[in-house]
């Protein structure tokens, strides 16, 4: 069984399922728009790639399109007044932090999620007097895959890449945790697509369920 100096989690998709609040704020905009409401399994399946993959998929658009920025700004306005909603640790995800905190192996988050969206909701689920160091996507001049967010994280819990352990259910999670030295585990019960082949991601191990972190931790 290993043990590693600190275990970092992708935060939406991984650590915490916000899809539901994430696709309440989409469908609130789309029927704004006079459009009809998206199947939540659609919304799902982007959820990692934040505002730039939902409102591409909601509306066909990119963010250099003109009306992206009003459209993403009320967005995230409506996601942001429901960041709790109906977001929540992932099943089994409780008893995998209480075994970390237990077994004295401090834990963190790595997102590409805004600190203005990261923090209150880490904050609101009760999680950020317990995480040793929260990086969010604007905390470093890159966000992943870029390794810098998480070179960041190991000088904040004063740790070893190589004796790091992250877990993430995007491509990106795996490509960052890679490219700075660290262990890696996909989530593969996250937000996953049918296009995408975590197979390929080159990661250490992919998991169905929180659960199987335990021979891991």
């Amino acid at each position: 069984m290993a043990k590693y100096d600190v275990v970092f989690f992708d935060l939406d998709g991984t650590l915490v399922d916000t899809a539901p609040d994430l696709a309440y704020a989409l469908n609130q905009v789309l029927e704004e728009q006079g459009k009809h409401p998206l199947p939540y399994e659609a919304i799902r399946a982007v959820a990692s790639h934040g505002s730039a993959g939902l409102l591409g998929l909601a509306f066909g658009i990119r963010p250099d399109d003109a009306e992206y920025a009003s459209l993403q700004e009320r967005f995230i306005a409506i996601y942001q007044a429901n960041l709790t909603r109906a977001s929540t640790l992932f099943p089994g995800m409780e008893s995998v932090i209480d075994a970390l905190e237990k077994s004295g192996i401090p834990w963190g988050v790595i997102t590409n999620k805004p600190a203005y969206l990261t923090d209150p909701l880490m904050a609101g689920l009760g999680l950020n007097s317990r995480a040793a160091c929260i990086v969010s996507g604007d905390t470093t001049a890159n966000s992943k895959p870029h390794p810098e967010p998480m070179l960041h994280a190991c000088k904040l819990t004063e740790a070893d890449p190589a004796q790091c352990l992250y877990i993430g259910d995007a491509q990106r999670d795996i490509e960052a945790g890679r490219n700075a030295n660290m262990h890696t585990i996909v989530a593969c019960y996250g937000y996953l697509g049918d296009h995408d082949k975590p197979e390929s991601w080159q990661a250490d191990a992919m998991i169905q369920h929180p659960s199987e972190l335990s021979q891991w931790i």
